[in-house]
């Protein structure tokens, strides 16, 4: 059984070169557009399960304030206020990137330029948007 040239990494009839095998993460380049599109499938997500974190803490907040102390320990160790900061992250760039969205449906920003800039202010904002809640957060919390 002979092998055809893609096989054997001769270039098929009428190309220079051979075609590649598969793409991957090493040789692929990620646009900024793309990376944008992606984080806000990816937020969306993280949104669905921050909700179930909020839950938790509207039924411990119901159930006394015994449960309540349990919740609020869970939040205040690093590794809750991680998990806060990543949902109120998600929340912020999922909020400014629908606002560019919104900004398409009204069909302005489709200029490659303009899509990769609004891209990267949406990255930049939504971190600053969520340091300065978590920071507003953590300043005003009282002391137990």
């Amino acid at each position: 059984m002979t092998e055809g040239p893609k096989a054997q990494g001769r270039p098929m009839p009428g190309r220079k070169r051979p075609p590649p095998l598969s793409p991957h993460l090493q040789i692929y380049s990620w646009p900024i557009t793309m990376a944008a599109s992606i984080l806000h499938r990816a937020t969306g997500v993280a949104l669905a399960g921050g909700t179930l974190f909020l839950c938790c803490w509207i039924v411990a907040a119901a159930s006394g304030a015994e449960s309540y102390a349990v919740f609020a320990a869970a939040a205040n160790h690093p590794i809750g206020i991680f998990v806060l900061f990543g949902f109120v992250w998600s929340l912020a760039y999922h909020l400014l990137n629908g606002i560019r969205h919104l900004a398409w449906d009204f069909g302005r920003g489709f200029k490659v330029q303009t899509a990769k800039t609004t891209a990267a202010l949406v990255l930049v904002g939504s971190a600053l948007l969520a340091g300065l809640v978590l920071w507003a957060g953590l300043l005003s919390r009282v002391p137990a």
